[in-house]
């Protein structure tokens, strides 16, 4: 019998999950990743082993199954090897101003939890969902609670502090950032790697769908450009990122926007795909900038890619006025792992700094494609929040191993 670790990543309408299984109270290895999908009245379950190769698709109906419990059942008698499970992680958006370290979901942290959801409405319910189902499931399992906020926990007060009146901040609403796990994961990788950039004046680019960047001094966060919401920042997928709130105002004004329109616009209207007209993936517009014959669509694809290296650009300087210098960047997550040609339109427009692209290694997505004598370094990694999420599930289950 083999002890395992169940992470879970929530979205709006998948539930992502990864089986770590522990050896030596330690040692950890990753034996299967997959999804839940959801439809009207089926779920579909998806995994894969280690190597990416399928080893499991089928799909139920909703009013016969219950998904987190088949999943479990699955689990336990996969390959007729009877995993024990020892714990479950789950990545939750936001910890608000109290919770700074992971922690075991009791029903009293649940509440606390919930109560957050004024903060990340539209993440917060999202990331809690298959915390409530698992405590019916079984509440003697015990299940970690990790936070995307936590990692930023030691930016100076002054930058956390909104220019609202007073009564706003005792209500918590300050600047927290995002993309922690993944920024965590990316400090540690580095101290392996890197330990120069891991030590140094380093820019960490979580660039995805949901983007942010991370301002790493000393292995610390020290600034990032997600702020109270994971709306702030550089334009997103199909996110707005920064927005002057005058904007905001003239829609409540001149067309009587509500609260779910803001939100429906702001969110899932905006970003890649508000500009292009056309899509939030990057690879679509890349695709369709190479063959579009339309003038005007062509124009605002091209808008849309220049746009969103702008404002990198844009708050890449900022980030260097705060940290007082640069020594390295990272670029991760789907567009930062696999874009060539927006790491390329970044930092050329970084050359001032002395940044230097190796062309060639960045063509083959290398791990470093600066040349050698630039004076900043440039990295290319995978992140892996999951990874993160699991050790820091190990110290609550080690009396089980």
């Amino acid at each position: 019998m083999s002890n395992i670790i169940v992470v879970f990543n929530a979205g709006s309408s998948s539930l992502k999950f990864t089986v770590f299984a522990i050896e030596q109270k330690s040692l950890i290895e990753k034996l299967i990743k997959g999804r839940l999908e959801y439809d009207e009245d089926v779920f579909h379950f998806f995994a894969s082993n280690q190597h990416d190769q399928t080893i499991e698709q089928q799909t139920h109906a909703l009013n016969k199954n219950k998904p987190l419990e088949f999943l479990f059942n699955w689990l336990k008698e996969h390959e007729q090897r009877q995993h024990n499970i020892v714990g479950v992680g789950h990545r939750i958006v936001h910890g608000g101003p109290d919770f700074l370290d992971p922690v075991r979901v009791t029903p009293n942290i649940l509440k606390q939890l919930e109560a957050l959801t004024p903060f990340a409405p539209l993440h917060q319910p999202q990331t809690l969902a298959p915390v409530h189902n698992i405590a019916e499931y079984d509440p003697d399992l015990p299940q970690i609670a990790c936070f995307d906020t936590a990692f930023h926990r030691t930016i100076p007060d002054i930058a956390r502090l909104l220019p609202l009146p007073q009564r706003y901040k005792e209500k918590g609403v300050r600047r927290y950032g995002f993309h922690g796990l993944s920024f965590d994961f990316l400090a540690q990788r580095l101290q392996k790697i890197d330990p120069e950039l891991a030590s140094g004046r380093t820019i960490l680019a979580h660039l995805g769908n949901g983007a942010s960047l991370c301002a790493l001094k000393d292995g610390k966060s020290l600034e990032t450009t997600m702020g109270f919401s994971a709306l702030d920042g550089l334009m997103m997928g199909s996110r707005c990122g920064m927005i002057d709130p005058g904007a905001l105002l003239y829609m409540l004004k001149e067309e009587n926007a509500d609260w779910n329109i803001l939100v429906n616009t702001l969110y899932h209207q905006s970003g890649l795909l508000g500009v292009s007209g056309l899509s939030s993936d990057m690879r679509v517009l890349r695709a369709h900038l190479a063959h579009e014959t339309d003038p005007l669509l062509r124009t605002h694809i091209q808008q849309a890619l220049s746009l969103s290296a702008y404002r990198i650009v844009e708050e890449i300087g900022a980030l260097v006025a705060i940290m007082e210098g640069l020594d390295g960047i990272v670029f991760t997550a789907g567009i930062g792992e696999h874009d060539a040609t927006l790491r390329k339109d970044v930092c050329g427009a970084l050359g001032w700094l002395g940044l230097k692209l190796d062309d060639d290694a960045n063509s083959r997505h290398a791990s470093i494609i600066s040349q050698p004598e630039s004076t900043i370094r440039v990295r290319v990694e995978p992140t892996h929040e999951e990874l993160v999420i699991c050790q820091k599930v190990l110290p609550f289950v080690q009396d089980q191993l």
